[in-house]
């Protein structure tokens, strides 16, 4: 459904000032499940605030306490998911990215992580632990585009878009993935 999933301040048409960019980062967790499957963890925002109802990776704004956008990073999955920072090993610092709507620059990295034995997903945040198969994700039919309006754009805009079950995998967890899929498919990490 176009506009589905889009954070409130697209659909509200609020537009992030000229002030500084916030600082966020994000872990993109990667396992082998028991049947060697490499597997992507997402997590599916709970409703309400800017990113409510959306696919996303762990992770979230720097605070002050956070020496390195890693330790926000770590952090963040941490207190969202239940991850121990103990069983995440770092593979590589992705680009940095700077949101269109929220002002955020986002700092992701891509860490192979032992899965815990059950989720721990903070129910004030996080509504579900999400593991994606990353065989599912390049599947062509995996993948969609539609025309969205953004309040804040001047002219509607194609949108890319991975399906994960009923819901769609879109903008900066978009535009980190893209890039970085068919390099997991070929077994880069």
């Amino acid at each position: 459904m176009p506009g589905a999933n889009l954070p409130e301040s697209s659909r509200a048409g609020a537009r992030a000032g000229p002030a500084a960019r916030r600082e966020a980062a994000v872990l993109v967790p990667i396992f082998r499940d028991a049947a060697s499957e490499l597997r992507l963890v997402l997590v599916l925002r709970a409703e309400g605030g800017l990113h409510g109802g959306q696919l996303a990776f762990p992770g979230g704004k720097r605070e002050p306490g956070d020496r390195t956008a890693l330790d926000a990073a770590l952090r963040e999955a941490a207190e969202e998911t239940g991850l121990d920072p103990r069983r995440v090993v770092v593979l590589a610092e992705l680009p940095v990215l700077e949101t269109r709507t929220t002002n955020f620059r986002i700092a992701p990295f891509l860490a192979r992580v032992v899965r815990p034995e059950h989720w721990r997903p903070a129910p004030d945040e996080i509504a579900e632990v999400i593991e994606v198969p990353v065989a599912e994700l390049i599947r062509p039919e995996a993948h969609g585009e539609s025309i969205e309006r953004f309040p804040t754009w001047p002219e509607p805009r194609a949108i890319g878009f991975y399906r994960v079950g009923p819901h769609r995998l879109w903008g900066a967890t978009y535009r980190i993935l893209q890039p970085l899929l068919p390099r997991l498919a070929a077994g880069e990490w």
